[in-house]
């Protein structure tokens, strides 16, 4: 059953097909799985997780990278920045990193999502095991030095409101998969603790 505006539409259903999950994995020698990358803004999601896809490719395995910034060019163009639109910018990210997991993808998301809240929703869109949050952990006044994109430096003029970090809260993972200390180690080193991690899950081989 679907609702549309209090009204039941019993229309629309599910299909299974015959070619499923487990068919597209085995085709492709790989687990499916969701690498979610948070962190603050200028943390390195972006680059870690861009690093990872291009070792994982190296590798032979099939990937997708969402990123924050490309998403909002089709996918989220129609939503801004207030609290409701970044939360159903979450909401679409996940439900399509599902689907791509369903096509038997590595995939890779680099979002601040800075609620837990949000970041559980999304977990418990995938089977167990599927998702793994991976904490790029970089303290604030280091994300504040490198302001890539110098945000920062606009929020503390306050001609950003609401800016995670400064005025805006951002929740920690208390129990990421992989935590990424990635203001203390190169991207190289971070990069093969998550290909570790894969491994030891036996999402790659």
């Amino acid at each position: 059953m679907h609702t549309i505006d209090n009204v039941t539409e019993p229309t629309i259903v599910w299909h299974e097909h015959h070619v499923d999950k487990a068919h597209r994995a085995r085709l492709k020698q790989q687990r499916p799985a969701v690498l979610w990358f948070t962190g603050l803004s200028g943390a390195g999601k972006s680059t870690i997780a861009g690093a990872l896809e291009q070792r994982l490719a190296e590798l032979g395995y099939h990937t997708y990278l969402l990123d924050g910034d490309n998403v909002r060019h089709g996918l989220c163009a129609d939503l801004g920045f207030s609290e409701q639109d970044r939360r159903e910018n979450i909401r679409r990210i996940g439900e399509l990193a599902k689907l791509m997991a369903d096509a038997g993808l590595i995939v890779l998301t680099a979002f601040i999502s800075p609620h837990r809240a949000e970041r559980q929703r999304v977990r418990a869109l995938m089977p167990e095991g599927e998702f793994l949050e991976v904490f790029v952990n970089t303290h604030l006044a280091v994300c504040e030095q490198r302001d890539p994109k110098g945000l920062y430096k606009k929020a503390r003029a306050g001609e950003i409101p609401q800016f995670t970090g400064i005025d805006s809260v951002y929740e920690a993972p208390l129990e990421a998969e992989i935590d990424l200390p990635a203001g203390e180690e190169p991207v190289e080193v971070l990069v093969e603790r998550c290909i570790m991690a894969l491994q030891q899950r036996g999402i790659i081989r």
